[in-house]
């Protein structure tokens, strides 16, 4: 009878929640979803939400804080594409970026004996796998796609959907060329993503584009070419690659239009190792008289072997044809879905001038016998049923974000640096006009707790010092620390 006095008592208490305390009194009209994602990347950043804890469910927390349900779900939505939190099914919304605090600080502090071994001499062949191990709080080393963002789901979905279909015989040896359904899905999507017309029986399956180099390595050595020009600068996981292998790698100037090709003709080299559509580390693209002059280079008996680096994230410019879709008898292709989806797939594909298949289908024969054949079938579902084009426009977005606030904070905190290959990629390179040690600067970053790799680890001949920042495996948050990390340790 008197139900209408408790209801109206309620309505006159702030709607808040005691998870992290928070008070949607504190919202401004209209701007609720916004408050709580910002409230929720707070606690995030600052350590009370560690990476791994789970958020109250949609309707629990609305329930509490007395809004629709919609504002939550907006605001959880909004840190999923930050890299924030990931959805877990059954298991809820997870913590999967952010400061993780299960470390104590003298954990993430990597010791100077740790610092010396990564920046104290000319890198080793381990170089890269001892930073990667070197303790930090944010990453941003280059060449690694937003993890958080790797399609769980549709990946389970697709593996359900392959094993229920799967013959016993599918469990046995194949193909080394790799299974006959992710040759025909590769050959599909470079057709209509990079210009390239290729029959499946072409394709070659390889782990990645590190073995697709070893293999080449291999005849390229056995037709007699002993050295493959680089750019410069360039990749230098893939020169050390190149030169275990055997092959010189004599470095080639690269300047804002990509490789001087006039320079690479004085040089000699029968054979030169290219990243057009977005070269490493400077982000440029090979400009249109280049290509020209690069086509009858390689017409009149040069050999290009074209990593198609980055080739899917662009941001600010049109795509560009892969080289390959215009001298498929002149050019080696390398791709794969390390930067797309994950590097721990080791997935990646093959094309070479007719010339060298048989060679190149028994080096990777004699190398593994092929790659996992489920792997590569959950791969080709993923390629045919168009989720990889969905995920492709949706980590687009997320690093695109990214990539904005990485030039954001650079402007803010490194006001004297230069950015360049801002267009396309997952990471930027900056330069300095000024006196300073790239390594230096990257062993003090590291003391703060940044990883990152200086522009001189990538160089053969001399050059202004910089460094090479990735974004796409950190969030907004950790970007702008790291920045002005960065900055303090130049400063």
């Amino acid at each position: 009878m008197n139900r209408s006095k408790p209801e109206l008592s309620d309505r006159s208490i702030t709607a808040g929640s005691d998870f992290l305390q928070l008070d949607v009194g504190e919202a401004p009209a209209g701007g609720r979803s916004a408050w709580l994602a910002q409230r929720l990347r707070l606690a995030i950043a600052d350590g009370s939400l560690p990476v791994g804890s789970r958020l109250p469910p949609t309707r629990v927390l609305a329930t509490e804080l007395r809004v629709s349900r919609g504002v939550v779900i907006e605001a959880y939505r909004r840190l999923v594409e930050d890299g924030h939190v990931a959805g877990r099914g059954r298991a809820g919304t997870v913590v999967v970026g952010g400061v993780d605090r299960s470390f104590t600080p003298a954990c993430r502090a990597t010791s100077p004996a740790r610092i010396g071994t990564v920046f104290g001499s000319p890198p080793g062949a381990d170089v890269f796998d001892t930073l990667r191990a070197a303790d930090a709080r944010i990453d941003l080393s280059p060449g690694v796609p937003d993890l958080t963002a790797f399609p769980r789901t549709a990946w389970l979905r697709a593996e359900r959907a392959v094993l229920g279909e799967l013959s016993p015989s599918a469990f046995g040896y194949g193909d080394p060329r790799g299974t006959p359904a992710l040759r025909l899905a590769v050959a599909r999507w470079l057709a209509r993503y990079r210009g390239i017309r290729v029959d499946p029986d072409e394709v070659v399956v390889v782990a990645g584009v590190a073995q697709a180099l070893v293999l080449l390595a291999e005849i390229l050595r056995a037709d007699g070419i002993t050295e493959l020009a680089v750019e410069d600068p360039g990749s230098l996981g893939a020169r050390q690659h190149l030169r275990h292998l055997g092959l010189a790698t004599p470095p080639v100037p690269v300047d804002t239009d990509g490789i001087r090709v006039t320079d690479l003709c004085a040089q000699g080299s029968p054979a030169v190792l290219l990243t057009p559509a977005h070269q490493f580390p400077t982000g440029v693209v090979l400009g249109g008289e280049r290509r020209r002059e690069l086509i009858a280079w390689a017409e009149s008996g040069g050999l290009v072997v074209e990593d198609d680096y980055d080739a899917e994230h662009r941001y600010d410019r049109p795509p560009v044809p892969a080289l390959r879709s215009m001298l498929p008898e002149r050019v080696c292709y390398t791709g794969s879905v390390s930067k797309l989806l994950a590097p721990a797939l080791r997935v990646g594909w093959a094309l070479v001038p007719s010339r060298y298949l048989s060679a190149l289908v028994d080096a990777k024969r004699y190398a593994d016998l092929g790659n996992a054949a489920l792997p590569q079938l959950v791969l080709a579902h993923l390629m045919e049923s168009g989720e990889l084009e969905r995920q492709l426009r949706f980590v687009r977005r997320r690093h695109r974000r990214k990539r904005d606030a990485m030039i954001t904070a650079i402007t803010t905190h490194l006001p004297h640096a230069v950015v360049h290959g801002a267009a396309a990629g997952l990471h930027l390179m900056i330069t300095f006009d000024a006196e300073l040690s790239d390594v230096d600067l990257a062993a003090a970053a590291l003391a703060r707790g940044v990883k990152t790799q200086p522009l001189s680890w990538h160089r053969q001949r001399p050059g202004p010092p910089g460094l090479v920042l990735g974004y796409g495996a950190s969030t907004t948050i950790e970007i702008t620390e790291g920045i002005t990390a960065i900055a303090d340790a130049l400063h």
